[in-house]
């Protein structure tokens, strides 16, 4: 009788499967190629939040690539500080800065734009990338669920405070990364207060990707005529350090699975680069993009415009200095 060691040692095997994983990789990669785009942002000034690490400091590293003055918005100064001299060393461009912002706390959120708005000219992209899942359940300072607060409202602030400078230099992008899991979120506003809501897994994730995008419509839906544009976007199922909150066991079980089927960090920020910088998405605004760098429809919820405008003006309430 054949057993699975037998089978699993077995050159067949080993063959079949490098085979599989070689296929499955080569999937995941969509038509657009940022490396084909000669799309240049010299003189230009972009945002990434979260920028140190994953997603976000890829997408850095190809604004810098471009010829950009990049700010890299992170929590930790000395992890932003190492991924800026990376980029710096890889692109040959120094133009690339680290300052400092706490997105779970709206005073941390306010003392970055207030250094924003006075040091720089003008501001062309901002990328909303950072985010968390799998925290345990706890309030912030200013009474928000930590979640609620680092992956919606601090970067609804951020955004709200910087219209001003992005609309003074037009033609400017928003980009938010959202999530295809917003489908299974819901929209409960006490949620933002650390009520009513079930810290299990990514439960509290979903919510806080659907809210991003539903306020990112109302974004683009008030922006109107200004030249600056705002889009969310799925970067696809991507290996970054997003699981580190959670238990030993579910990281092995997601880095096992995803070294066949989820993307690298690199390939997850090519949706946000295209939405970013590519002529194809130009003027395009209040849409949601799908890790393919193509248009799709989120949730029914997403698109509810009386909903859009409710959650807007509560998440601006909450987030006004009283």
């Amino acid at each position: 009788m054949v057993g699975w060691l037998d089978v699993i040692s077995h050159p067949l095997w080993m063959v079949t499967t490098l085979i599989l994983w070689r296929v499955v990789r080569s999937q995941r990669r969509g038509s657009w190629d940022p490396c084909a785009c000669p799309v240049q942002l010299k003189g230009k000034t972009a945002i990434v939040t979260g920028a140190n690490t994953g997603i976000g400091k890829f997408i850095a590293m190809d604004f810098a690539r471009r010829g950009a003055r990049v700010i890299l918005a992170c929590r930790s100064v000395s992890r932003g500080t190492a991924a800026a001299k990376e980029i710096q060393a890889k692109t040959g461009n120094h133009d690339v800065h680290v300052r400092q912002v706490d997105l779970s706390s709206m005073d941390s959120v306010r003392e970055f734009v207030e250094k924003i708005v006075r040091e720089e000219r003008g501001l062309h992209i901002l990328i909303n990338n950072a985010g968390v899942s799998g925290l345990p359940q706890q309030l912030t300072k200013d009474g928000f669920d930590v979640c609620f607060a680092t992956n919606h409202l601090g970067p609804f602030l951020l955004t709200n405070q910087l219209l001003d400078l992005m609309k003074a230099s037009a033609p400017a992008r928003i980009v938010t990364l959202s999530s295809v899991y917003h489908k299974k979120g819901e929209v409960n506003f006490s949620h933002f207060h650390g009520k009513n809501i079930t810290h299990n897994l990514d439960r509290v994730y979903n919510h806080t990707k659907l809210h991003n995008i539903i306020c990112t419509n109302e974004f683009a839906r008030r922006l109107q005529g200004t030249g600056v544009t705002a889009n969310s976007v799925h970067p696809g199922v991507v290996m970054t350090g997003m699981m580190r909150h959670y238990s030993f066991k579910m990281r092995c079980i997601f880095s096992l699975i995803g070294q066949f089927f989820f993307k690298s960090a690199e390939e997850g920020a090519v949706s946000a680069i295209y939405c970013a910088v590519s002529e194809e998405a130009e003027g395009i605004s209040g849409k949601y993009f799908d890790h393919d760098c193509s248009l799709a429809l989120p949730a029914p919820l997403a698109r509810d415009k009386a909903l859009a405008l409710k959650d807007f003006e509560i998440c601006e309430r909450l987030t006004s200095k009283l």
